[in-house]
């Protein structure tokens, strides 16, 4: 006999409580625990802080969110509700796919501390923003000719990359921030380190010894570099 499947736990699985709470709803606890992770970070979140925050106690959260997972479930697609699809003009697909892409980047830019949760909150992929997402981002993909499921895998490979390099981003983000100092004065305090350390290595001490611009500059350059790249071989598939 086979034992019943246990069903996939999850803000967007579970049927939403209905029950009277006028002083507290869902979208003000959204808010607040976007607000403490933006300032605090992943480890000062917590049900009891929040309830603090809201002058309720954890109890009334338990109302609209069963757990700490779930609350981080709805954050994250609240944040994902803040990037901007632009529309394909002239059948331009490429500078609406960048757009985008920038935008994803610069939302996880702005709520840094995203990037230590985005593998671990659940079925955030079934979220209403994530959903709104993807559908007009399939759109654009669509547009520049591509079917259905090779947009989809299309699709998947510039997000792989964009989220890969605005996560890789955002935990450097996170690391100067705690340390105090900018991000100029951070790779300069470093660069006597790196010159001795690559100097038994040609091509890494001429890279270390090279002109480079400033560092959030080179940061953004390298990022849209590899974006570039990236939407070349798409393009390529189109013939």
């Amino acid at each position: 006999m086979v034992a019943d499947e246990q069903p996939v736990v999850s803000v967007w699985t579970r049927p939403q409580r209905r029950r009277e709470q006028p002083a507290l709803n869902r979208a003000q606890i959204v808010a607040e625990a976007l607000g403490l992770l933006d300032t605090d970070g992943v480890e000062a979140l917590s049900m009891r802080k929040l309830g603090a925050r809201l002058d309720a106690g954890a109890t009334s959260l338990y109302r609209h969110v069963a757990n700490k997972e779930e609350l981080l479930e709805l954050v994250v697609d609240e944040v994902y509700g803040q990037i901007e699809v632009p529309d394909v003009r002239d059948g331009d697909w490429r500078t609406a796919v960048t757009g985008c892409a920038e935008s994803v980047r610069a939302v996880l830019l702005r709520h840094a501390w995203i990037a230590s949760v985005l593998g671990q909150v659940g079925l955030a992929y079934l979220g209403p923003n994530v959903m709104r997402l993807n559908e007009r981002m399939l759109a654009l993909f669509e547009a520049a000719g591509f079917g259905l499921a090779e947009a989809d895998r299309a699709l998947g490979t510039v997000m792989a990359y964009v989220i890969g390099m605005g996560t890789t981003e955002a935990a450097w983000l996170t690391t100067l921030a705690r340390s105090g100092h900018t991000e100029q004065d951070w790779v300069d305090r470093l660069r006597p380190a790196a010159l001795e350390a690559t100097r038994p290595y040609p091509r890494l001490h001429a890279l270390a010894t090279a002109d480079e611009d400033n560092a959030t500059t080179a940061r953004g350059d390298g990022f849209r570099y590899g974006l570039d790249r990236v939407l070349d071989g798409l393009a390529a598939r189109l013939g």
